[in-house]
């Protein structure tokens, strides 16, 4: 099916913002990546803040769904959190997911009005609150170690974070980078057999 006008200015807007960075890109870069004219961006966001807001809205709608998805389908605590650490890692490296409207144009940098950094923040504690739900599950079927959940899910968020950004902006990243961040998440999350949880 066709993209409506709208959807293409969209979707060229997250292109673009992930190519070339949110002051790279401008409303003319777009439309021609769109094939419409540039007056329909106004006429649809207003200006560029407001359509970057409506692309790092979209991707984080898009990752949410995904980490919701995937945690829901796991049997166990350890398998969400884990579950949850790959499907962050596999969504940030899918060419089709535009992550890189949020590693490149950070919402907490680029975002000038306090309302919208706002909405962002808003989805974010969301995302977190995914990964909060799984650590709880895992305390409550005994199958991690005793920690604490927001503490625990802040740290791993943080980690997936800069495992991320060294991989996609980074040549230092080794073979098998992620693999090895959910090896090391699922270490420290692991009860010790004879230790007390």
């Amino acid at each position: 099916m066709a993209l409506t006008k709208k959807e293409a200015l969209l979707q060229a807007a997250k292109d673009l913002f992930g190519e070339c960075g949110y002051n790279e890109t401008t409303f003319k870069k777009i439309a021609e990546r769109a094939g419409v004219a540039m007056g329909l961006m106004t006429h649809h966001f207003g200006n560029k803040e407001k359509l970057f807001l409506a692309c790092g809205l979209e991707v984080l709608e898009n990752f949410l769904g995904k980490l919701r998805e995937t945690t829901a389908q796991s049997p166990n605590g350890m398998a969400a959190i884990l579950d949850y650490c790959k499907a962050y890692l596999d969504f940030s490296i899918d060419p089709s997911t535009n992550w890189l409207v949020l590693v490149r144009c950070s919402p907490y940098s680029d975002m000038k009005t306090t309302a919208d950094r706002d909405i962002m923040n808003e989805k974010f504690l969301e995302i977190h609150g995914v990964l909060i739900d799984a650590i709880k599950r895992g305390l409550d079927d005994g199958s991690i170690v005793k920690v604490e959940p927001v503490q625990t899910a802040t740290i791993i968020v943080s980690l997936m974070v800069g495992v991320n950004r060294t991989r996609v902006l980074t040549p230092y990243a080794p073979d098998g980078f992620y693999e090895q961040a959910l090896e090391f998440v699922k270490r420290a999350i692991t009860p010790v057999p004879g230790q007390a949880s």
